[in-house]
């Protein structure tokens, strides 16, 4: 995990010559056919039905970390934004995820999916059940994003490019396989469909119009995959605590923890 965190945020070469906007767009497309986290064995166990109840429940929690902290990753760029007209673009993600009053928005409905795989609501809340890992790759993120430069802030986001396929998989697989999953537990996803694309949109404009030299174009290119690295990590140390070998980290989540009694926790 933190050697490929670390070769992530290496300093990268130019590339030998200036790409035009739609070579850099294919370049930044070819990244996530090849490195984007729908590839990752966990991903597709969960798809396809293969995981038990406790290890989807594992992937819930987790993945509530993630969720909760993208608009502190948003926010943190968007106090960087000079321009207003770029602001008032930036905060509707913020608005997306954080909702626009008391139990609205997508964290809320993530909230949701946990509860309706079992946990109490307090419990994932709280965070104290996540792995170590999944709080290092998320942090690491935030940290990416306040660090380095807009142009790379911005490209790191462009994963969201490729999301509408892992999440037309996801939601197709879960209700198909899983009985213990509804239309309902998945509401999150339903505005993603949308809200990601449109996302991806402006970020990837954003990023052929601004990356206007080898280096900076080399430098976006690692921002992709230094966040396909965040999302593809977070899987490993799930597969590795809850799948195979099944090591789970003794602070780490264990079934029957946080659940409520009518799920007979």
């Amino acid at each position: 995990m933190t050697a490929s965190l670390a070769l992530s945020l290496s300093p990268t070469e130019p590339t030998d010559r200036l790409l035009s906007p739609a070579e850099l767009e294919a370049a930044l497309r070819d990244i996530g056919a090849r490195r984007y986290h729908n590839l990752h064995p966990f991903h597709r166990l969960l798809h396809d039905g293969k995981l038990d109840k406790d290890q989807v429940r594992a992937w819930a929690l987790n993945r509530y970390y993630y969720q909760a902290m993208i608009p502190v990753k948003d926010a943190t760029l968007l106090a960087r934004l000079p321009d207003a007209s770029l602001r008032r673009v930036w905060r509707q993600r913020i608005v997306d995820h954080d909702g626009d009053h008391e139990g609205d928005g997508g964290i809320e409905r993530w909230l949701k999916l946990a509860e309706g795989v079992g946990f109490e609501r307090d419990y994932v809340l709280s965070t104290k059940g996540i792995l170590a890992a999944t709080r290092f790759s998320v942090e690491a993120y935030v940290h990416f994003v306040a660090e380095r430069s807009l142009l790379e802030a911005i490209a790191s986001s462009l994963t969201e490019m490729f999301s509408p396929t892992i999440i037309s998989e996801r939601v197709a697989g879960m209700l198909k396989n899983y009985d213990f999953i509804t239309r309902e537990t998945l509401a999150y996803f339903d505005k993603r469909l949308t809200q990601a694309p449109r996302d991806a949109d402006f970020a990837l404009d954003y990023v052929t119009r601004h990356a206007v030299t080898p280096e900076q174009q080399a430098q976006a290119l690692d921002a992709l995959r230094f966040k396909c690295s965040v999302l593809w990590t977070q899987l490993d140390a799930l597969y590795f605590a809850y799948v195979s070998p099944g090591m789970i980290p003794p602070d780490a989540w264990r079934p029957g923890v946080g659940l409520r009694v009518e799920n007979g926790a």
